[in-house]
């Protein structure tokens, strides 16, 4: 298995084979987000207490999940880094944390749109939204840490061990409705009972998450390809793709 993925892990391969599956996903994001937008802010009801406000849920939960999902998936490429000293693994977790940082600013903000109706008021420091807040400051400590240093290994290294070590903030955003009395609202479609959300809402949303899925995924591929160039930028390979100008 190991020699079978050996020749992955130059990065000359990876930056091609990156480039392969980018349009792959451009073409599946665009389709999926497409299709939930239109379908949930068009076509579902409207909800029975919320009105038509609840239609917001189709940017702020793919945007809250992913941008969970996403600090996970730094911090586990910062052990990886770390034990392996695998330096690809390093500049994932660079490519990552700018989206990263987007997704959560996009889950605060539409989260305190539709805060405003619902509860009467943009913020109130409730423990979801609170760690929510940490959670972006995270993402912000994480890129300055690897900018702090004119050592770019050791700026790689810091941003790593930060990633690890916030990584205890996901669990704490996710079970916080459960472990504190909070204004925001339980689980709808992660519980395991029936989902508490009727089908034409429902459907929508998984297609809304998957979408932003695949948007988060070919956004890192983008980022992870620059990533490379800028971290090889000296290695004969990259001189020969800014020579035939494919980059």
């Amino acid at each position: 298995m190991w020699k079978w993925l050996h020749p992955y892990a130059k990065s000359e391969t990876q930056y091609h084979l990156c480039g392969k599956f980018i349009p792959w996903f451009v073409v599946l994001s665009t389709l999926l987000i497409g299709t939930a937008l239109v379908w949930g802010l068009a076509y579902a009801p409207a909800d029975y207490q919320q009105g038509n406000s609840f239609r917001i849920m189709y940017i702020h939960v793919p945007a809250a999940i992913w941008s969970m999902s996403i600090y996970v998936s730094m911090a586990i490429a910062g052990v990886i880094g770390l034990v392996w000293q695998i330096r690809q693994a390093h500049l994932s977790i660079i490519a990552m944390a700018p989206i990263g940082t987007v997704f959560t600013f996009i889950a605060l903000a539409t989260g305190a749109i539709w805060g405003k109706p619902m509860w009467g008021t943009w913020w109130v420091w409730d423990a979801r939204l609170t760690a929510s807040l940490i959670l972006f400051f995270l993402y912000l400590g994480v890129i300055a840490l690897y900018s702090a240093f004119q050592d770019r290994t050791t700026g790689m290294k810091a941003a790593a061990i930060l990633a690890i070590v916030g990584v205890i903030n996901i669990p704490i955003i996710h079970f916080s409705v459960e472990w504190w009395n909070t204004l925001h609202q339980g689980a709808s479609i992660t519980k395991f009972e029936k989902p508490s959300i009727a089908t034409p809402m429902l459907i929508p949303l998984i297609l809304s998450i998957f979408g932003f899925m695949a948007l988060s995924i070919c956004l890192t591929l983008v980022r992870y390809r620059l990533a490379l160039l800028n971290d090889e930028k000296k290695r004969p390979w990259v001189k020969a793709l800014v020579s035939q100008k494919k980059i």
